[in-house]
């Protein structure tokens, strides 16, 4: 197996492990972190995950360890000089990077703890692959658009955010952009990829505008951690209270908003139609049916055996996974503690446990576009568009299309799909970006 096809224990595997609530790097974490790297470069592989989060550290063994360095050396050359753990923004939340020498490649190893400073993420990736120093900055062709700082009111205060405005003649249709789990920015950054950036880039080429903004947990996720809260918390309010600022802007026109989801914020998009009777249609990209601790244990699934764990003990390791669950939650209970599965509080996980986004759109009257990637092992055909499909395949409002060879991103995906895909800088692909421009051309105003 290749280096970019290993992951060392969860790593940042875009946004279902990338949880709401996650703390921003503290010292202990910085300390914790050096420590567990000094270990794993010295050879003491029985040392790495001392403190690493319990559900993390069951997914790694020494003998793992000692093989990923193996590997890495293969890849890299031989390890020369770690450097000291540095705070970083990067996949849409605050991490801890460490220069690492080698002789033939210049690598970076990336450390995120939790609100007890436990490691819960720990690998390593190409140096070229890191983010570059302020990622918010723009890049817009003037030729085609100009872009504007405006702010979206919240519980925890104001969520930055950016609106694109074409270079013609407005009043324009708008399309708000909302991203999926995890404390995303506005561009939904992921390694150096920005999907949502790329989305807003190439609406405006085609006379659409668009605004997107940096969530609730990526700007206020430090004062956030611990608390109590729901999926609307994190997506579904904010995602409203913005339409409401981009439907009183200068040359948009109020008649004709979209929302387009991705992800997890596709899965929420029917919520927000509910609540928006006044929008004009529904774009979802990549839209899971469920989102539970099921649905992280199967990725895990997927992932441990890219890395060729073997079955009874990858069953051992799911089996501690689940129990640092709490039951209550797996269960159903609606007298959830105040305990935490896989770095969420139990609200949380309730919250979408009760909502299902297929029966809440088949009650819209907006028409919606659903759009899939076939190489997605995250969201993927079998499991989430084929439901889609089942439900809307028929419905003239409905218009679904599959993508063959891209990710859940919306970009070349590798073979076999994995997370070192979203390590690879790349574009969301332009027939994609074409389809929904093509598609809102198409729909009529809202009354």
């Amino acid at each position: 197996m290749s280096f970019r096809n290993m992951i060392i224990a969860v790593a940042l595997c875009a946004d279902l492990f990338a949880m709401p609530g996650m703390a921003e790097p503290s010292a202990m974490c910085r300390a914790h972190g050096q420590a567990a790297l000094v270990a794993w470069s010295q050879g003491h592989y029985d040392s790495v995950s001392k403190e690493f989060d319990p559900a993390v550290a069951s997914l790694t063994s020494p003998q793992q360890l000692k093989a990923g360095w193996a590997q890495l050396q293969a890849v890299a050359g031989s390890f020369r000089k770690l450097g000291d753990l540095q705070p970083r923004s990067m996949a849409g939340r605050e991490v801890l990077v460490a220069e690492m020498d080698f002789s033939g490649k210049s690598m970076a190893a990336v450390v995120a703890c939790d609100a007890q400073d436990r490691i819960v993420t720990f690998h390593v990736v190409p140096a070229s692959a890191l983010p570059a120093a302020g990622s918010q900055a723009e890049t817009l062709d003037p030729a085609i658009g100009t872009s504007r700082s405006v702010q979206v009111p919240s519980p925890s205060g104001p969520l930055p955010g950016t609106l694109v405005i074409p270079r013609a003649k407005g009043p324009f249709p708008a399309v708000l952009l909302v991203a999926g789990s995890g404390p995303s920015d506005r561009d939904e950054s992921v390694g150096p990829n920005k999907p949502l950036r790329d989305v807003a880039d190439g609406l405006a080429a085609a006379g659409i505008a668009s605004f997107r903004y940096d969530k609730r947990t990526y700007v206020y996720g430090a004062a956030m951690a611990g608390k109590a809260m729901t999926v609307d918390d994190e997506v579904t309010d904010d995602a409203l209270a913005a339409l409401r600022v981009l439907a009183r802007q200068p040359s948009i026109d109020p008649h004709r908003l979209y929302v387009l989801g991705h992800s997890l914020g596709a899965m929420m998009a029917p919520r927000i139609g509910q609540r928006d009777l006044q929008l004009a249609g529904i774009i979802m990209l990549a839209a899971p049916v469920t989102l539970g601790p099921d649905d992280i244990v199967r990725q895990l699934r997927y992932i441990a055996q890219l890395q060729g764990t073997p079955s009874a003990e990858l069953d051992r390791r799911l089996a501690s996974l689940t129990r640092a669950c709490n039951t209550s939650v797996l269960a159903g209970s609606a007298h959830a503690s105040a305990g935490n599965c896989f770095h969420a509080p139990d609200s949380y996980w309730l919250s979408t446990r009760d909502y299902d986004p297929v029966a809440t759109a088949k009650q819209l009257h907006q028409p919606m576009l659903i759009l899939q990637g076939d190489g997605d092992y995250q969201v993927t055909p079998q499991h989430d568009f084929s439901r889609w499909q089942a439900a809307f395949a028929h419905d003239s409002r409905v218009t679904l299309i599959a993508y063959p060879g891209l990710s859940h991103l919306f970009m070349p995906a590798g073979h076999p799909p994995s997370p070192a895909d979203y390590a690879k800088p790349a574009h969301m692909d332009a027939r994609v970006i074409r389809d929904i421009a093509q598609w809102i051309k198409l729909q009529p105003p809202s009354s």
